[in-house]
């Protein structure tokens, strides 16, 4: 099997550590090609121009929840408004369905919706942004009753639950959709967004962990997602994905 370059520099350089590697091997040759691909494809995965990304339409999405739909789950509204004493945040953790789906059980919770958030394009539809050109994120809104579940709870989940270090990456799903991502709309929501985010950084250095990438932003224009992505987990026939990678470090008690 014959090799590309990139992938002799990367045997060498395994053997330069000290590592017994034979190019020759059929199985170690797949093996390092598989790292090249990987390397390859983890340059490619970076935000466009606005100017490259897809323009999109100013029709709304003809695939999205009716205007009186409910939660599959809870019985409770998907659109605002909701009840003025009612608060909510978006997270961004990979996989939309396996996010939300960490919400549901969590007592104080209202609803949920999943969407697009912090792109470029027009009413984004799923296609479009998983092709990668609009900038989007998957993320979950979470609307909560304060009263009954802090803000750090919701924000124990959130880093627990995913690795924020993984830039544009959450296990085997890779792109910009899938970044780590906590949007806030309050200014106290932000501050302890970013104190948690500097307690779970020091948590996951003692474990070994890398830097956190995990981007805290004022909440950008929720783009519902459709229809059939609402509480998907939750719904017949569901196949359970859950594509999420935690790390195992614990958030300390903010």
């Amino acid at each position: 099997m014959s090799l590309p370059e990139e992938a002799l520099a990367i045997i060498a350089q395994l053997k330069a550590q000290g590592m017994d590697i034979d190019e020759n091997d059929p199985q170690q040759a797949m093996q390092i090609l598989m790292q090249v691909m990987n390397m390859q494809r983890r340059k490619k995965i970076v935000m466009l121009p606005p100017e490259e990304c897809i323009p999109g339409s100013d029709s709304a999405n003809p695939q999205l929840p009716a205007s009186d739909a409910k939660h599959f789950t809870l019985g409770t509204p998907l659109y605002e408004p909701f009840p003025d004493h009612l608060e909510m945040v978006q997270v961004g953790m990979g996989c939309f369905w396996c996010s939300e789906n960490l919400f549901l059980g969590v007592e104080g919770v209202y609803s949920t919706q999943v969407g697009y958030s912090g792109g470029v394009t027009k009413n984004p539809t799923y296609d479009q942004v998983c092709s990668g050109r609009t900038n989007h994120n998957e993320v979950t809104r979470v609307v909560y009753d304060p009263a009954k579940v802090p803000l750090s709870e919701i924000l124990r989940v959130f880093w627990e639950h995913h690795n924020p270090t993984t830039l544009n990456q959450q296990g085997n799903d890779c792109g910009t959709q899938y970044r780590s991502g906590f949007y806030y709309y309050t200014e106290e929501q932000k501050e302890l967004a970013e104190s948690s985010k500097a307690l779970f950084q020091q948590a996951l250095a003692e474990g070994g962990h890398g830097e956190i990438s995990t981007e805290i932003l004022p909440a950008p224009h929720f783009h519902m997602g459709e229809h059939y992505h609402q509480q998907y987990d939750k719904r017949p026939g569901a196949n359970g994905y859950c594509g999420l990678a935690p790390t195992g470090v614990d958030l300390p008690r903010l």
